[in-house]
């Protein structure tokens, strides 16, 4: 897919990604990178399973747009944008650095974001909620590859509707919407990451870990789930009055994203 040619760059107070999967066959990394070098932030979060290490496991593909993925996380970190990184399950070996800083990279298990309008948020992957992940790692590596054979048929069908003309549709997407076991675990993943937010006395959480973007309100917590770059394409952004919104970068070819009120202080 080719980049998109902006005169200036889309502006945002701060910027949430998760599940990115560097390292992963299905990892969308040009899209990535269009998108990291379309915008501007003050903030910028790494949500988790940014690196897929246990991708990695099974055989070493790191393409150059991967590491342009890297390079650019890290010049924006140069330039001033203050860059976390919350390492998830996928990248777990991470966590020994918990509390360093490389490259002016903070590496921490969780944060807490307050927006433009005061609101504060907990900032984490979301693994620990997991239960499959918790109580049966073995089960969710053997998940993880059946995802990944997935995510490579998902490949050659985006490659033929792209021939055909057709936007972006994610196979695994669909059959995860359309398997009631999916959207009952989804929707208690939801449950539970906001109840933990409410027992924190905090406004909203902030997560990823189960490629399922969305922003909802859940007895009053502000649930925002970041999504993923596999699948859906998404980041939760915040504009520079606290407003949350989830941008879908695959539907940037028609420039539907237009730039934010630049007229606002961060």
């Amino acid at each position: 897919m080719s980049q998109i040619t902006r005169m200036s760059p889309l502006r945002y107070r701060s910027i949430f990604i998760s599940d990115v999967h560097l390292g992963l066959r299905g990892c969308q990394a040009s899209l990535v990178l269009d998108f990291l070098q379309s915008i501007e932030c003050k903030h910028l979060y790494l949500v988790g399973d940014i690196v897929d290490l246990w991708a990695m496991k099974s055989g070493l593909y790191w393409p150059e747009t991967h590491n342009q993925v890297v390079r650019a996380v890290l010049d924006k970190a140069r330039h001033g944008t203050q860059v976390i990184y919350i390492p998830g399950n996928h990248d777990e070996h991470f966590r020994i650095h918990l509390d360093a800083d490389f490259g002016h990279v903070a590496v921490r298990n969780e944060a807490i974001h307050t927006t433009a309008d005061g609101r504060r948020f907990l900032v984490m992957h979301g693994d620990a909620f997991d239960a499959v992940v918790q109580n049966g790692k073995w089960l969710a590596k053997l998940g993880a590859s059946a995802y990944d054979t997935l995510l490579a048929l998902n490949g050659h069908i985006s490659r033929i509707r792209r021939w055909l003309g057709l936007e972006y549709w994610s196979l695994a997407a669909f059959l995860k919407y359309k398997v009631k076991d999916a959207v009952s675990y989804i929707s208690d993943f939801e449950t539970a990451l906001a109840n933990e937010a409410k027992r924190r006395q905090l406004d909203g959480m902030i997560c990823g870990h189960i490629h399922h973007a969305e922003i909802r309100d859940i007895e009053g917590i502000a649930y925002c789930n970041c999504g993923d770059w596999v699948e859906s394409c998404t980041a939760l952004a915040e504009h520079h009055d606290g407003r949350l919104e989830l941008l879908r970068w695959t539907q940037t070819t028609a420039g539907s994203l237009e730039p934010p009120d630049l007229a606002r202080a961060s």
